[in-house]
């Protein structure tokens, strides 16, 4: 089954690096973020991956295109034909189609684009900066037990800022306390199941996935929720990227099974 990667957003809400790369190249613990979404579904052993570009994909193309050499130990010997020599190589199982969506192309449009190279077949639909310890084996037996043409992964972010416990009468702080995830709805967390019917759904380039394809879905009964209660966390802004790379530094990256 093919992975499909939406990975040609601006990422205006992270511009301080942004600017330079796609958001999805953008690295917590000295690898892009996208790397560590296709190490997710690897470790699942799903390698097939599409990826969805637009906004500096020459830069994806290029990461993609020497990856092999940026993985090896190697020796050039400029003295005997410039000969190469590789003597260790950790490569990935993986085949990976680079598309060009459109610079401006919205979700659903992107998605309408590679119909031709997933064909008539289910497959994985995930975004290009957010990591999560769910386990896709078990997304896929819950969306083989629905009855709808796609299963999103819902999770609960929680909020932000604390909750103050305030008094009315002295207007004295009582507790301060932490906001849980249960406090907070549940969101499109991505990792999502789609059937190929879902393609109908979606009109051409300036169609938003989340908007009509989705609210439709779900008003014909054809959208399901995979509830996901562990660890969750997209890189919108640079705060966001800290406390990525922090749980890496301190081995607490709990999506991180490889």
């Amino acid at each position: 089954m093919k992975t499909v990667i939406l990975a040609g957003g601006f990422g205006t809400r992270i511009s301080e690096e942004s600017h330079l790369k796609p958001k999805p190249m953008i690295e917590i613990g000295e690898r892009p973020i996208l790397w560590h979404i296709m190490k997710i579904y690897s470790h699942y052993g799903y390698n097939d991956f599409i990826i969805c570009l637009g906004y500096k994909g020459y830069l994806i193309k290029e990461f993609f295109a020497d990856y092999y050499l940026h993985t090896s130990d190697i020796t050039f010997d400029f003295k005997n034909e410039n000969k190469m020599t590789i003597h260790n190589n950790v490569s990935e199982p993986w085949k990976v189609t680079l598309v060009d969506t459109g610079l401006h192309t919205m979700t659903g449009g992107r998605i309408k684009k590679i119909k031709k190279f997933v064909g008539n077949e289910r497959f994985m639909l995930t975004y290009g900066d957010g990591v999560s310890d769910i386990n896709i084996n078990e997304l896929e037996k819950y969306h083989n037990k629905s009855d709808g043409y796609l299963t999103m992964t819902a999770i609960q972010p929680g909020g932000r800022f604390g909750v103050l416990d305030i008094d009315e009468a002295t207007n004295g702080i009582n507790r301060f306390v932490e906001k849980s995830r249960e406090d907070g709805g549940w969101i499109n967390g991505g990792f999502m199941v789609v059937e190929p019917e879902v393609f109908n759904y979606i009109e051409g380039d300036d169609t938003v996935f989340e908007r009509e394809p989705l609210e439709n879905l779900a008003k014909e009964g054809e959208l399901n929720a995979y509830k996901h209660r562990g660890f969750w966390q997209c890189m919108d802004t640079m705060r966001n990227k800290k406390q990525l790379d922090l749980l890496i530094k301190n081995n607490e990256a709990t999506w991180i099974k490889w």
